[in-house]
């Protein structure tokens, strides 16, 4: 973790990653990204659009260019894609430029926050909540293993999830001043 001031919000969809980043980045003063809407942004196109066209390898190539450039800004707090944790590149400038937040969420709640949101390609499916337990089994052992801080955003509301992070931000800012201080 390279505690630089910048913040990565990781998770599942669902788990509240805009959400607590605009609060998280307006509580810093920072500039707040939502990796999804760069893409749709800089491509002109919808996500379940770039799924259709280019399937999901096109979208995570896409994905990967946006990670890399916007994890190379500093201040800034970044939610990404649930998936953007797949690519191997990606998880290594997560890890590499910033202190990367978990956020865990159970499938209920995930179910619960997005079954009426139609621009989710990966949801379109019979039976979204075994799809949903799918992805968060094969991607929760990647979640853990990038997170500086974990919080389940199940159990808190967004403004108390945004001060356990700001509280794990702090003191990870501190050790690193005073691993620092001790270095030389």
């Amino acid at each position: 973790m390279k505690c630089n001031g910048n913040i990565f919000l990781i998770g599942p969809m669902g788990a509240g990653k805009t959400t607590i980043g605009r609060l998280l980045a307006k509580a810093l003063a920072v500039e707040f990204f939502d990796s999804d809407k760069e893409i749709e942004q800089r491509t002109g196109a919808g996500i379940p659009m770039i799924f259709e066209y280019e399937g999901e390898a096109g979208f995570r190539r896409r994905e990967a260019e946006i990670l890399g450039a916007l994890t190379a800004m500093n201040p800034i707090v970044l939610a990404t894609g649930g998936g953007s944790v797949l690519l191997p590149e990606n998880q290594a400038v997560l890890k590499e430029r910033g202190f990367v937040v978990y956020l865990q969420c159970p499938v209920e709640k995930q179910l619960e926050r997005t079954h009426k949101d139609l621009n989710r390609p990966l949801l379109k499916t019979e039976n979204p909540r075994k799809r949903l337990t799918e992805l968060l089994h094969m991607r929760e052992p990647i979640y853990h293993f990038l997170a500086d801080f974990s919080i389940d955003t199940g159990q808190y509301s967004s403004r108390s999830a945004v001060r356990h992070i700001l509280r794990a931000f702090n003191r990870a800012k501190r050790n690193r001043k005073h691993d620092e201080y001790a270095d030389s």
